[in-house]
């Protein structure tokens, strides 16, 4: 009985870690519960629950014995889609029948400690390229694209350090944007930029919750409506952070 009870804890464990994962790198709420739901069922138990909000995640396991319940905390999210992928194939071959709880327990935590796939200094060049390009999608000209590329990649320094200092989201996009709006304005006024509003455009891109705004309506669609609203509302903080940051150096400038 111990055994068994120990056995179960175990499963409990491997969901949770699942879930957390998937979570906390930027999967929806839908796909998190149905992923630890079917990992549960794999192992061999029949009556599974789970509750996911982008905040904590609630797991429980019903049997012969007392109902399990467990819950963990969310405390901070990312984007790391790399992750979810490995999770989603662990998964897969859980219900294949090719890992022991164990081994898909050990599995995950190598994913859990595994660093993000790419570097900072990737990050960060992906980000002061895409800012150029985004303003030639948006009918820039070619003479702005090196403004907002470096107008771009600075906003995007600036809000991951902003974020360490401050560990409050709203300030470090405010602030960064702030930035953003700035050195917009500096390189138009050293001629070295020909149209403010694209340059700002381009360089704002990197910071937009394109992913928030996706698993929210995709959570809604799906019947998660707290999870939807609230991936919604945090979305429509970033959105006006970054709006408010840029108004303020109109207002002054």
């Amino acid at each position: 009985m111990e055994n068994q009870a120990n056995f179960t804890y175990k499963i409990m464990e491997v969901c949770l870690l699942a879930g957390k994962i998937m979570l906390v790198s930027g999967a929806e709420t839908y796909r998190v519960e149905d992923t630890m739901m079917r990992i549960a069922a794999s192992f061999g138990i029949k009556q599974s629950h789970s509750y996911v909000t982008p905040t904590g995640i609630i797991f429980s396991i019903e049997g012969s014995e007392p109902t399990k319940t467990k819950l963990i905390r969310i405390m901070e999210r990312t984007t790391d889609l790399e992750k979810v992928t490995m999770v989603n194939a662990i998964s897969r071959k859980i219900s294949g029948g090719d890992l022991s709880v164990q081994e898909a327990y050990e599995l995950l935590e190598d994913i859990e400690m595994a660093k993000p796939t790419y570097s900072f200094m990737v990050r960060l060049l992906s980000a002061t390229i895409a800012s150029g390009c985004f303003l030639i999608m948006f009918k820039g000209g070619w003479g702005d694209f090196f403004p907002a590329a470096v107008t771009g990649g600075i906003g995007f320094l600036s809000v991951v350090y902003f974020h360490r200092v401050i560990p409050i989201k709203f300030f470090a996009e405010f602030l960064s944007a702030f930035i953003i709006g700035l050195l917009s304005f500096l390189f138009i006024k050293i001629g070295a930029g020909y149209q403010l509003d694209k340059i700002i455009i381009g360089s704002v891109m990197p910071l937009v919750p394109g992913l928030l705004i996706t698993n929210a309506v995709r959570d809604l669609m799906m019947g998660h409506l707290l999870s939807g609203l609230s991936k919604g509302a945090e979305a429509f903080l970033t959105a006006f952070a970054i709006g408010s940051g840029i108004a303020v150096v109109f207002t002054f400038l």
